[in-house]
């Protein structure tokens, strides 16, 4: 049986603005490193194909959530399981789980690949514990329980020590742990973290923010959510502007607030260090288009995380607090002219 969870899923299409047809992003973009008693695994994320599990599964590493944690079950020929729990001061635990994320089928679980496990019979119940397919189980996973999202693949160096992993004697340690892999364990007394494979995911940071990246955004999943993005390198901040568009021309009398028609634009402005940038919200209420009565204005209402892969891709993961809204929204630039300078602004100075 695999247990997982689930993220808040972006409801709905916020608008549409004119827009460039864009090249499509490289499939692989952020990575994590999976550090084992066996040696590290490296593992390149699906940013673009899963938006919505990498961020959930990037929630938990970044988070620290998946540090002590350990392989809960090993079963040779099929899969390796973690991200379930934990063993702290001799004790086991279970990771603090965030709500379940939305389910992201459509890349086959082949070797090597890493998915989300999730409870039988609700495609939609994925939470921290992934899996390392062993062998091709397209045929039996692809298709069962909604399918399984695969969400990220094993570097083909680092898959000996998967394999290194899977070839440990599994245990029967208890109902919750049947097929529990351990390291030399004499076969009686306490199981401790010196017989189970500890394991913890540290993030592969190794793509900086720079002003290459000023630039407008959007959402290629919908007809367009718009952003205008501004860094600003010398105090380490960044601006955005969250841009919508009226479907419907608004009766020139009606206020516009958060959700109604006649909302157009929030921005955003926070720090950032690394490929990740924490925003504060500010929503602008009471104005009406092209008039300067009711005169607009602005509150802080909630928070932004504005995350790269690379000069051509990132998410924008926001939380407004008024409206009950969270998502994950993927966004890719609009102007492919402009990643040069970003690229070479992201590349380390020749020595």
């Amino acid at each position: 049986m695999f247990v997982n969870q689930w993220l808040p899923r972006l409801s709905g299409v916020l608008i549409a603005w004119a827009f460039t047809a864009l090249i499509s992003s490289p499939v692989l973009a952020s990575s994590v490193l999976l550090q084992t008693p066996l040696g590290d695994v490296e593992i390149e994320l699906f940013d673009q194909e899963t938006p919505q599990t990498v961020a959930n599964f990037l929630e938990y590493v970044n988070s620290g959530d998946y540090a002590s944690t350990f392989i809960h079950r090993s079963m040779p020929g099929f899969i390796i399981q973690g991200g379930g729990y934990t063993f702290i001061d001799g004790a086991v635990g279970q990771v603090p789980t965030n709500p379940p994320v939305v389910n992201e089928p459509g890349i086959s679980n082949l070797r090597g690949t890493v998915a989300m496990a999730k409870q039988p019979g609700n495609p939609d119940s994925a939470t921290s514990q992934w899996f390392i397919n062993l062998a091709d189980n397209s045929e039996n996973l692809d298709g069962q329980n909604g399918g399984f999202t695969v969400f990220g693949q094993v570097s083909a160096e680092d898959m000996d020590v998967v394999d290194a992993i899977a070839a440990l004697r599994v245990w029967n340690a208890s109902a919750l742990f049947t097929d529990l892999p351990l390291i030399d364990y004499p076969g009686s007394g306490d199981i401790n973290d010196e017989y189970l494979v500890m394991t913890d995911i540290e993030e592969i940071d190794d793509f900086p923010i720079n002003p290459g990246l000023n630039d407008a955004w959007f959402n290629p999943e919908t007809s367009g959510q718009g952003f205008l993005i501004s860094v600003f390198p010398e105090i380490e901040s960044m601006f955005l502007a969250w841009f919508t568009f009226d479907t419907e021309r608004p009766d020139p009398s009606v206020d516009a607030f958060l959700g109604d028609p006649g909302h157009r634009w929030l921005t955003a402005q926070g720090d950032y260090s690394g490929n990740k940038a924490v925003l504060k919200i500010f929503v602008t209420e009471g104005g009406i288009f092209d008039s300067g009565t009711p005169v607009p204005e602005a509150r802080q209402d909630g928070s932004m995380t504005v995350e790269f892969s690379d000069c051509t891709a990132g998410t924008v993961s926001y939380d407004i607090p008024s409206v009950g809204r969270q998502g994950v929204i993927p966004i890719e630039r609009i102007v492919p002219d402009n990643v040069p300078l970003c690229e070479a602004l992201a590349s380390p100075p020749e020595e």
